[in-house]
Parts: C-alpha cells; sequence; structure tokens
C-alpha cells in the first residue's frame, strides 16, 4: 500500500507560521490544533522569519527587473531566430 504524504498550501503554511511566531500557544499546542508536527512549524517559522527581510529589502524588486531584461533578450533572441529560418 502507497502511502502519499500530506501537502499543506501556502496560506495555510503562513497561518501557522504566524501563530507560532506570536507565541500564544507552545508548538505542542500548535502541532496538536493543527494536526501538524511541531518540527514542520519550527521549520515554517524559520522560512517565515527569513522571508521578512526579502520583502523589506527590495530584492523582489530586483528580481523582478532582472526577469523582465532576461525576457526581453530571449524575445530578441527568438525574432532573429525566425528570421534566419525564413530566410
Amino acid at each position: 500500500m502507497k502511502t502519499t504524504r500530506k501537502r499543506y498550501g501556502a496560506e495555510f503554511k503562513a497561518k501557522v507560521a504566524l501563530e507560532a511566531i506570536r507565541g500564544d500557544l507552545t508548538l505542542a499546542e500548535l502541532a496538536a490544533k493543527h494536526g501538524v508536527h511541531h518540527t514542520m512549524i519550527t521549520v515554517w517559522k524559520r522560512q517565515a522569519i527569513d522571508g521578512m527581510a526579502s520583502t523589506f529589502s527590495g530584492a523582489g524588486d530586483a528580481a523582478k527587473a532582472a526577469s523582465n531584461a532576461e525576457v526581453d533578450k530571449l524575445h530578441a533572441k527568438i525574432g532573429q531566430l525566425l528570421v534566419e529560418r525564413d530566410f
């Protein structure tokens, strides 16, 4: 019998991580409340805290600009290849 792992959505992880950051309940209480192992909650909490720094650093804006530049470069290359093929 094959068992599959439970997959949790980003919204659920964020909600549980936020509760862990608040500290109103212990990890054991949160684990029992949400039916998730306490080590997973610890990992999600660490990821949430690490992710907060990038939210305020503007790193997301730089990544978007680099992505847009890459897309423009690829579109130019596609156009060049189409012209070469049709010639």
